[in-house]
């Protein structure tokens, strides 16, 4: 379990630097230079996806059950990952109204993830795995709408199209069940649907 924290630790920390320390990291780029920050952004947040998975795999190894979730949320599940994979497309396909309305879909769309995985894994280390997430999403979220209120005159989003909107539900909707009917089971020896 402490490789998985270890690795969260790192990989939820680096992309939690505009949640907690916005003045530190506009100046590390300020001193460092843009190039610079986003490699060494890129290298801890390899290092710590590495570790996240290294210590998921250890800890699944040795499950420690905490609830026995009910079969009926399975369906609830395989909802709410299409729609988190959905806003994932959103937050990519340029001029979409998911983006004009929602402003910040991938972190909603990571918090439908992490939550359906929640309702589905009643182990411990899916519940530090999954439960991280979600709350880094919570709070990235309602970070970029504080930044987006306070910039309220700088920051705009393009109305959006039926045509960009309905490329991003088909695009998250393949993806989903590419991942849900073959790569989970591939990646994750686990096989959703």
């Amino acid at each position: 379990m402490g490789m998985l924290i270890l690795g969260l630790i790192l990989f939820l920390g680096i992309h939690s630097t505009r949640i907690v320390a916005e003045g530190w990291r506009t100046a590390m780029i300020a001193r460092l230079g843009a190039g610079v920050w986003k490699a060494l952004y890129t290298l801890v947040s390899l290092a710590g996806l590495a570790l996240v998975v290294w210590g998921f795999g250890l800890a699944r190894q040795e499950p420690v059950a905490l609830w026995w979730p009910p079969y009926f949320l399975r369906y609830v599940m395989w909802l709410l990952t299409l729609l988190a994979f959905v806003l994932l497309a959103a937050a990519y396909v340029p001029r979409n109204a998911i983006k004009a309305r929602l402003h910040h879909p991938m972190v909603l769309g990571v918090q439908l993830w992490a939550l359906a995985h929640l309702l589905v894994n009643g182990n411990l280390a899916h519940v530090v795995l999954f439960g991280s997430f979600l709350l880094w999403a919570v709070l990235s979220f309602r970070a970029a709408r504080q930044r987006d209120r306070a910039h309220a005159h700088a920051v705009t989003y393009p109305a959006g199209s039926a045509l960009a909107t309905l490329v991003t539900v088909v695009a998250g909707s393949v993806v989903w069940v590419m991942v849900a009917f073959w790569a989970h089971g591939l990646l994750m020896d686990i096989r959703p649907v």
